[in-house]
């Protein structure tokens, strides 16, 4: 029986309405997928495995994104991890191919599938356009998998785009498939929140790839759940990490989206992250308004339609509370995880932590 979202079970973050699906995908036109790659059992034989990894790709348009760049910005509140094309964003202040997602040293894999994907779909990059630069971030899931066996694949990349769809599955899934949250069984998690402002109504969506923190430290709307629940019995060197994507269809450029970026820090506070010395706690922010295409022969003049930055607190808070929501979505439906070694992520005990939180008044 599939496990419940935390909203379903009754817990809510904020007063802000959600989009749709509740997902990043409420965001017109963004699509995410997944590639798992999960099998063997037992003692680890690097090379063999046991496997639990795999890829995320996320998507802004159905359009051609080297051709017709989204507007985006990155940050990164600690920097122990990895953001493949960090400085052409910084540069330019576009995202112009998928954004993949993988673990630590499946970036290289990851990034040939990017590249050729791209390529592909542009027969005069590196010839009479510009070349490739793809977006890769990463989290570490060597306690579940065979990490040096480098299982992820450039084909893999392929497999996820074909799977990409405007919904998300959450929980160990693709890049999530060995990651591990508070101690418990992380991977994917997923908000959104809809937004008024007198510009217009618009949507944020959040994506987590969550791999980051210690169970002591867990916060569910406020109640310590790391230290009222049972403690799993799990032994990790180093914290992990937590790689964060926030999509709008708010006409932001990327100095606006860069501040976006920045609050996602404060929702993952929300949760109990400190962002530990050893975690890579990155978010990458992009907007699907104003996309023009970059090698126009007639536009050599664009003016965008921006959000002024008086209303842009409304997209600041929706952004705090769908980063809450997204990393506690993906403990909640993240199930139990063996992995190399018999290395165990349990998961989360919700039917514990929502007796938890009814007894502190937080359900709703």
């Amino acid at each position: 029986m599939s496990r419940p979202r935390a909203r379903e079970a009754g817990v809510l973050f904020g007063e802000l309405p959600t989009g749709r699906a509740n997902s990043l995908a409420d965001v017109a036109g963004v699509r995410v997928g997944h590639c798992t790659l999960s099998r063997g059992e037992g003692k680890l034989v690097v090379g063999e495995g046991p496997i639990r990894t795999g890829v995320t790709v996320v998507l802004p348009h159905e359009g051609d994104l080297h051709r017709r760049p989204v507007k985006g910005a990155y940050f990164a509140l600690n920097g122990c991890g990895g953001l493949m094309g960090a400085l052409q964003i910084d540069e330019f202040g576009l995202i112009d191919t998928p954004i993949g997602l993988t673990n630590t040293m499946g970036m290289p894999a990851v990034a040939e599938g990017l590249i050729r994907y791209t390529l592909d779909r542009n027969p005069l990059a590196g010839i009479d356009t510009d070349t490739i630069i793809p977006i890769v971030a990463e989290c570490d899931d060597s306690y579940l998998n065979d990490a040096r066996g480098l299982h992820v694949r450039p084909e893999h990349v392929y497999d996820a785009i074909k799977n990409a769809r405007p919904s998300v599955d959450e929980g160990a899934v693709g890049a999530g498939t060995g990651m591990v949250c508070h101690d418990f069984k992380g991977g994917i998690g997923t908000s959104s929140r809809t937004v008024e402002t007198e510009g217009g109504e618009f949507v944020i969506g959040v994506l987590v790839l969550s791999n980051h923190g210690e169970q002591k430290d867990l916060l569910v709307d406020g109640v310590p759940i790391g230290r009222l629940v049972e403690s799993p019995d799990i032994h990790r060197d180093e914290q992990g990490s937590i790689v964060t994507v926030v999509a709008t269809d708010a006409p932001l450029d990327s100095r606006q989206l860069g501040r976006l970026a920045k609050r996602v820090g404060m929702g993952l506070g929300l949760t109990g992250s400190c962002a530990h010395n050893g975690s890579g706690d990155i978010m990458i922010a992009f907007s699907t308004a104003n996309v023009h295409d970059r090698y126009s022969t007639e536009q050599f003049v664009v003016t965008d339609r921006l959000l002024v930055d008086r209303e842009i607190s409304p997209l600041f808070r929706a952004t705090v509370d769908a980063t809450a929501e997204a990393v506690i979505n993906s403990l909640f439906k993240a199930e139990t995880t063996k992995g190399r070694d018999d290395n165990i992520a349990p998961a989360l005990p919700t039917d514990a932590t929502l007796e938890q939180l009814k007894a502190h008044g937080r359900l709703r």
